[in-house]
């Protein structure tokens, strides 16, 4: 992950998907009209945030098995960029919600999963940052990380889809947009949209991973 090519795609696919997103013909659809286009932003933020989440428990694992710090490291900085995500979903939900319900917050069981996710993940920061031993830190943070991660599973795919009052395609019985029904115009810009949103996010935790290593090495110098 050394190399550069993959920072320049994550660059052109974003700067592609922002564009395009924009500008490019989009179907119109009842309700949704021009709202459609936050389909590139709002879904590939919360894909975004589920890669990075999972790689997050992935290295979290990982130290518990060997001790290393640094997967320590990886598992944090990935979990931070998760809860990013995760934000920047929420607020483009909102956004899209204000449009087509009327209603920035409607106490749909979609959106307030998802508000318990985002805790769930704000309490394991807090939880890191009352910890001052590194070992103690890392290994209380990491089964937490697991616990936060399989909690997660099912507020966002299974309780949402048991509610019947749920506005959120995919819901409630309420049908999906979905990779298979909808528009090529769409799924020309929302495929580079997930793959270039998750490759910023990469980016970022990398970034972040770097920078607390060359910390690391100087308290120890």
């Amino acid at each position: 992950m050394k190399k550069v090519w993959w920072k320049v795609l994550a660059v052109l696919l974003v700067t592609y998907t922002i564009i395009s997103g924009l500008l490019l013909d989009v179907p119109r659809l009842a309700i949704l009209n021009e709202t459609i286009r936050n389909l590139h932003f709002h879904v590939p933020m919360w894909f975004g945030m589920i890669i990075m989440l999972t790689g997050s428990v992935v290295y979290a694992i990982k130290y518990l098995r060997t001790g290393k710090i640094d997967f320590d490291m990886k598992s944090v900085e990935l979990a931070k960029a998760g809860i990013l995500f995760c934000v920047l979903g929420l607020l483009t939900g909102m956004l899209w919600a204000k449009f087509t319900w009327s209603e920035w917050w409607s106490g749909d069981p979609k959106q307030n999963a998802a508000a318990i996710c985002l805790l769930i993940y704000l309490a394991y920061l807090v939880l890191r940052n009352s910890l001052q031993d590194e070992q103690q830190r890392a290994r209380i943070s990491s089964v937490y990380s697991i616990f936060a991660y399989a909690a997660m599973i099912p507020l966002l795919f299974i309780l949402p889809r048991m509610a019947e009052s749920s506005l959120h395609p995919g819901n409630g019985g309420n049908p999906a947009l979905n990779f298979f029904d909808s528009d090529d115009q769409l799924k020309m810009v929302l495929y580079p949209a997930v793959i270039g949103w998750t490759l910023m996010g990469v980016w970022l935790a990398e970034l972040r991973v770097r920078y607390k290593r060359i910390e690391k090495t100087l308290e120890e110098n």
